[in-house]
């Protein structure tokens, strides 16, 4: 086995294709489809199914991503460490957050320390952050609740309440609190299956006697906000996260109270990484500063 031949087949996978691992190379895709035929005739196993249209990995070839992502992923910590410098200036940091909100007092601290440092934030629920960081897709996660696996370094950033939502011309306007019983009188615009938020109202409606049923089921949070706001009915969403917008009046929910505790996680064995460590530095500071 050879260290190229690896490192063509982990590009070939997580780049979709042999094209595209070629060009992330820096290479001709014949070299790329060679290195990984004689890895695949050397020890008599197939990793990829091929035909005109995509190319997906087999069985053996899944298990054999994810051994390939914690080799190459231990690779690019060495070079940080050996580069210290070098990586807090121009490395790249994956975040994948519930609610990119509850970053952004960070994100700037991190930016104004690291200006040179290339960040990307992508959005998702509570099992696209488990997913991701797991996949080594994504060096942070911040997500509504706070993880029990052992698996992750956890950093809490803040604890709210969820709370209901309406546009201001809905006809719940004026009305400070309300019930479950009230509430599914209404169209109720949900978040998608895989939400925390949902999870929790849907368990407390449930010990309340009450079934809540979504007449609207949209894929992320803008995407609620953007329909209740255009009078679709009632969303829900963690205080923290309601914000500012004149569309929208938050309304208090007469229940016992479900919390939503945000968390800043990195998976354990990454947390040494030299941008993950500044960041969850510069979070650390910042969320145990007095307000």
């Amino acid at each position: 086995m050879r260290y190229v031949q690896l490192r063509a087949f982990h590009n070939v996978a997580i780049h979709g294709g042999f094209s595209r691992a070629a060009e992330a190379l820096f290479l001709t895709q014949p070299a790329v489809s060679d290195q990984v035929r004689k890895l695949e005739e050397e020890y008599d196993v197939l990793l990829f199914n091929r035909n005109k249209k995509q190319v997906t990995l087999t069985q053996a070839g899944q298990q054999l991503l994810e051994v390939t992502r914690r080799m190459f992923d231990v690779e690019q910590q060495a070079l940080d460490l050996l580069s210290e410098s070098r990586a807090l200036r121009a490395g790249k940091l994956r975040i994948v957050a519930d609610a990119a909100h509850h970053l952004l007092h960070i994100f700037a601290a991190f930016r104004r320390t690291y200006p040179t440092v290339q960040v990307s934030i992508d959005s998702g629920n509570t099992e696209t952050v488990i997913t991701s960081l797991h996949a080594y897709e994504a060096d942070i996660g911040v997500l509504g609740e706070i993880p029990q696996s052992s698996d992750f370094d956890i950093l809490k950033l803040n604890s709210t309440p969820i709370i209901a939502f309406a546009s201001r011309d809905y006809p719940l306007q004026g009305k400070k609190k309300v019930t479950f019983a009230e509430l599914v009188k209404h169209p109720l615009v949900m978040r998608e299956q895989g939400s925390k938020t949902r999870q929790k109202l849907e368990t407390m409606s449930q010990q309340c006697g009450v079934q809540l049923t979504p007449l609207i089921e949209a894929e992320g949070r803008e995407a609620v906000r953007e329909i209740v706001a255009a009078g679709g009915g009632v969303g829900f969403v963690s205080s923290a996260e309601f914000g500012q917008d004149s569309r929208l009046i938050p309304i208090e929910i007469e229940a016992p109270e479900m919390l939503m505790d945000e968390a800043l996680i990195c998976l354990r064995e990454r947390s040494n990484g030299k941008l993950v460590s500044a960041f969850f530095d510069i979070a650390r500071r910042l969320t145990s500063a007095p307000a």
